[in-house]
């Protein structure tokens, strides 16, 4: 009886050990023999910073619809993250926030939540989950320097450890995931793939932040935030205090051009009283500064939109910063890239089929247009911005979703409208149902608040920590 023929194993490639990375194999590990992580720098065994992640020293949250995308593709690290010391904030339910319109009413009915950790202890979390998986290896201290195929089909990639020579690493299927610094429109154009199209559109807007010791116990403490207005002539600057592992508090505050953060430590907690409300510098005057200040002026908005070439090759995906960056303020990048990875892992459960890269590119494209259309959509009315304006149809809309905003200070089915878009479960396009219309026609249902709304028991917790003449603000 002759042998059956042997099958060559499947192998993929991930271009980058970032969170999109660590997604992206998560997504496709269960569908190939072998998954290689390329990575440029060292990666960390315990929750410690990650080189090449600038934004990490900022706040960041979890949308509802990123920590399921997460959970999606790995069952239990939600939990895993909890454990760890992370918390789950009901939306709006355990939320503080000045929106441009008032203060945002903190309705008992919650119906999504944000999942809020220190970035380190986030990817920390997610990449212990993906490498104990025996399927995957991570090639540290090696650069992709191009890739091998050409326009039709992507064969694998060229890479370099440290100065030595170049290699190849052959693949069936590559991920570029390495982020902000993607070279994927030049690789692109080197094998014949031309015509990418991109927009970019930057608000100036600055970060700078640190670590406080908190002064109340952080369990089920809400997150605080003031949100910039446009309309205002000043330049917007807005902040946050988010609840993270170890009863501290991660805060950053922006800032536009003309009106920008910097890292002296002296002007942090004065710059945070120039906001639109107080509230942020009352807290913090009572806080512990644990860190310096740490800035970083990479928020500008970039998109390819591959999902548009007339021509893409078999066995090449962009996921992730890689496709699209967004102003880091509106907490979409790491749900984006979560829900990117699980339609690329749908598509994957049919095999490597013909088409299947084309078709996985336009699915990530979907949650992409989610989220640019929200980020886009507030940055261009900033008057600093630059590489777009705002079109006629940009400034009704806005004024739609500012009326619709207002009425969510006072209607829990116009709040709930409004998170459905911002957890990244609804696409923006809902907003305009006829039901929602006549909701922000009406207008709120009840009167608006003059001041933080922070329940009895928080209240009684601050007055150990802040003078009550704080509290009146």
């Amino acid at each position: 009886m002759s042998e059956l023929p042997r099958r060559e194993p499947v192998r993929a490639v991930v271009i980058g050990g970032s969170m999109a990375g660590m997604l992206a194999t998560a997504a496709v590990k269960d569908h190939v023999d072998a998954v290689e992580i390329v990575e440029a720098h060292n990666l960390p065994e315990g929750p410690e910073p990650r080189a090449g992640v600038p934004q990490a020293i900022h706040i960041h949250v979890l949308q509802t619809g990123g920590a399921e995308a997460i959970e999606t593709l790995l069952p239990g690290s939600i939990a895993l993250l909890l454990a760890a010391g992370g918390h789950r904030i009901p939306v709006t339910t355990n939320m503080v926030i000045c929106s441009p319109e008032g203060w945002y009413r903190r309705w008992q009915r919650s119906t999504h939540y944000v999942i809020a950790a220190s970035r380190d202890l986030t990817d920390f979390v997610v990449r212990e989950q993906v490498l104990k998986d025996p399927r995957v290896r991570v090639r540290t201290h090696t650069r992709v320097v191009g890739l091998l195929g050409d326009s039709r089909h992507v064969t694998g990639v060229r890479v370099r450890a440290g100065d030595g020579p170049e290699d190849e690493l052959r693949a069936d299927l590559v991920i570029d995931a390495s982020g902000r610094s993607t070279r994927t429109p030049q690789w692109l154009v080197r094998l014949g793939v031309g015509g990418i199209t991109q927009d970019e559109i930057d608000s100036g807007l600055a970060y700078a932040s640190r670590i406080y010791r908190a002064p109340v116990p952080t369990d089920n403490w809400p997150m605080i935030g003031v949100q910039a207005d446009p309309r205002l002539p000043q330049p917007g600057n807005a902040g946050a205090i988010l609840p993270i592992e170890g009863d501290r508090w991660h805060v950053s505050l922006m800032g536009a051009p003309g009106g920008q953060p910097t890292r002296d430590a002296d002007a942090f907690e004065p710059f945070a009283r120039t906001l639109r409300h107080p509230v942020l510098a009352d807290l913090l005057a009572h806080a512990e500064p644990l860190t310096d200040v740490s800035i970083t002026h990479s928020t500008t908005n970039r998109r390819y939109y591959y999902e548009k070439l007339t021509r893409w090759p078999e066995g090449f995906v962009a996921l992730g910063d890689s496709a699209a960056v967004f102003n880091p303020v509106y907490a979409q990048g790491i749900s984006v890239a979560a829900q990117g990875a699980v339609a690329l892992r749908e598509l994957l459960s049919h095999g490597l089929a013909t088409g299947l890269a084309r078709r996985a590119q336009r699915a990530i494209a979907r949650p992409i247009d989610s989220a640019w259309a929200l980020a886009t959509g507030q940055d261009v009315h900033f008057p600093t911005t630059q590489g777009k304006g705002p079109t006629v149809t940009d400034r009704l809309l806005r004024r739609y979703v500012s009326r619709l905003s207002r009425t969510a200070t006072g209607s829990f089915h116009a709040a709930t409208a409004l998170t459905d878009v911002l957890a990244l479960q609804t696409p923006p396009t809902t907003l305009a149902k006829p039901s929602l219309l006549l909701t922000a026609l009406l207008g709120p249902l009840r009167p608006p608040l003059d001041r933080p709304p922070f329940t009895p028991a928080e209240r009684d917790l601050l007055k150990s920590a802040v003078k009550p003449e704080q509290l009146k603000a």
